[in-house]
């Protein structure tokens, strides 16, 4: 497997590859840091790498779709395509979500309200009782009572906490030979996503929102997946470019309607259908320019983690939003500091 990836970044077709392919370290971890930043690579090639990364599928220079892709496709389509798919089938979001969240947004909701609403959902008080007592929030006083532990959390730290506790089970379900590959990947980019939507987005509109985009973008994704595990034939192989381009756009339509049936904030799913529309018209609005970036700097976090890029690759000078470049580089490093340990530094 050694050569497998010298043969992918070398651009050479072995003779004979796995349908899906192990996505394995850089052979050099150890290697001291390039004293100047490489080249940046396209906007285009960041997705097709980073989607490759998800599905543990190695790279193809291959651009047209293939016959058997054609034939995937449209079975896709008629499965997932428009508003075929059962979204009802998602894993189902606590219900009293969609009123914490609007409870939680209100700098007037009080302890008191905020606990018996996520008294509600026994699963919610076992989550939040669970984080209240763990050891970032330590107190002198042990956590007696729902209430308390609300109070400890705070109005952000509920929300992260939910907004965790919610979409991590929703990402990470798995089923089939792409789905465990797919899983803890997509909650790593989520959790790369959500932080850096949340800087960029700072000073413009509401924190909590930008957080909660960058979580759910990828939600659709797991779907998918799922779908694609059913239905597609071994024979299949690995995906040229536009049979994965083509995957990924339904994919994001699925995530929006997503968004739409767990009746997130307005904001949320204006920023997922901006996303959706990208490649033909940039956004418009502030979360959804953010949400844009903060999308393209985590999957280059995600790439260099996982030792498929060099870790000082900068941003793509072609990325859809419109964000001044200044910001979006010191956006990715803070994914840098916070996630650091994620990337093999050594010191």
């Amino acid at each position: 497997m050694g050569q497998f990836w010298k043969r992918w970044f070398t651009r050479e077709e072995p003779k004979e590859r796995p349908r899906f392919g192990v996505v394995l370290p850089w052979p050099n971890e150890t290697a001291e840091e390039p004293a100047q930043p490489v080249p940046a690579l396209s906007s285009a090639d960041v997705q097709d790498w980073f989607y490759r990364l998800v599905l543990g599928m190695p790279g193809s220079e291959t651009q047209e779709l293939r016959p058997p892709e054609q034939v995937m496709l449209k079975r896709l389509d008629e499965l997932c395509g428009g508003d075929r798919f059962d979204i009802s089938s998602l894993p189902r979001l606590p219900e009293v979500l969609p009123q914490l969240l609007r409870l939680l947004k209100s700098e007037s909701a009080d302890g008191t309200k905020v606990a018996k609403l996520i008294s509600r959902d026994p699963v919610l008080v076992g989550e939040v009782m669970r984080v209240s007592r763990s050891a970032h929030y330590r107190t002198a006083r042990a956590i007696s009572s729902l209430q308390h532990a609300v109070v400890l959390l705070g109005h952000d730290g509920l929300r992260q906490m939910v907004t965790q506790h919610v979409m991590k089970p929703i990402l990470q379900a798995s089923a089939g030979m792409l789905g465990h590959a797919a899983g803890q990947r997509l909650w790593d980019h989520a959790e790369r996503c959500a932080h850096a939507s949340m800087y960029l987005a700072k000073g413009h509109g509401d924190p909590f929102e930008a957080y909660l985009a960058g979580v759910v973008c990828n939600a659709g994704v797991g779907a998918m997946v799922r779908v694609f595990d059913q239905e597609a034939p071994p024979t299949l192989g690995v995906f040229s470019r536009s049979f994965l381009i083509s995957f990924m756009s339904m994919a994001n339509h699925l995530t929006l309607r997503a968004a739409r049936h767990w009746e997130l904030p307005p904001n949320v799913i204006e920023a997922l259908r901006e996303r959706l529309e990208a490649r033909s018209r940039a956004p418009v609005t502030e979360l959804g320019n953010a949400l844009l970036a903060a999308d393209h700097l985590s999957m280059i976090q995600m790439l260099a983690e996982n030792h498929v890029i060099d870790r000082s690759t900068l941003p793509a000078q072609n990325r859809p939003d419109r964000l001044p470049d200044v910001l979006v580089e010191r956006a990715q490093q803070e994914l840098r500091r916070v996630f650091r340990q994620n990337e093999g530094y050594v010191g």
